[in-house]
């Protein structure tokens, strides 16, 4: 099978995807056409996995009652974050939208099943937490397959692992990895919205690669 001829355009609007994947926060509450977020979680697996693992394990999250625990664990990490903070820094970060939780029509979560039997463990011997970096490749290309199809998505990262697992009913050898807020956004943009409130900017000495 002859690998496809991409194209010079192909590959600048494929650099455009990347400038235009960003971590969304407003969504607009109308739900994603039937079948779309199915089909957008199919690309999802297409990503690379250590020894064809395929470990990670998507979780449509569609109870309001499943929903509101993770709403609690959301408020009371962000509640202790905040203390963390004085002054200036303190309201900056009371000021920023951190999760799309109440109007995002769908939500995700995304485990990885570290010890699975499938790849007979190559390549995890010596670097273990390869089958949760292979899970987030698979997000990371969720990521991008939706941000294509003009849909939104928004990791959640301040909550209570071991609480999101539990609530969730996931299994004893699953590890949390993400929990997603997926839906259209209200404003897409090309730039990070932490950049955008000032509370963060990108580093010049990032882009400059190191050589032994």
């Amino acid at each position: 099978m002859q690998q496809p001829d991409f194209s010079h355009h192909f590959s600048k609007e494929l650099n455009e995807l990347f400038k235009w994947r960003r971590d969304v926060r407003h969504f607009q509450r109308q739900p994603l056409p039937d079948h779309l977020l199915d089909d957008l979680l199919q690309t999802s697996i297409l990503a690379p996995s250590v020894g064809l693992s395929e470990p990670w394990r998507f979780m449509l999250v569609e109870s309001p009652k499943k929903r509101s625990i993770i709403r609690q664990s959301f408020e009371t990490c962000n509640k202790n974050a905040l203390e963390g903070y004085d002054g200036e820094q303190a309201s900056n970060y009371a000021s920023l939208k951190l999760a799309g939780l109440d109007d995002a029509p769908h939500h995700v979560a995304v485990f990885c099943e570290k010890n699975t039997k499938q790849g007979q463990g190559l390549g995890r011997q010596t670097m273990p937490a390869t089958t949760t970096w292979s899970t987030v490749m698979a997000i990371h290309t969720f990521w991008l397959a939706a941000t294509a199809a003009g849909v939104g998505i928004g990791w959640v990262s301040i909550l209570e692992p071991n609480l999101v697992a539990k609530a969730l009913e996931a299994e004893d050898n699953w590890e949390f990895i993400a929990y997603l807020c997926v839906g259209y956004p209200v404003a897409p943009s090309s730039s990070p919205e932490l950049e955008r409130m000032g509370w963060e900017k990108r580093n010049p000495e990032r882009r400059q690669w190191i050589r032994r």
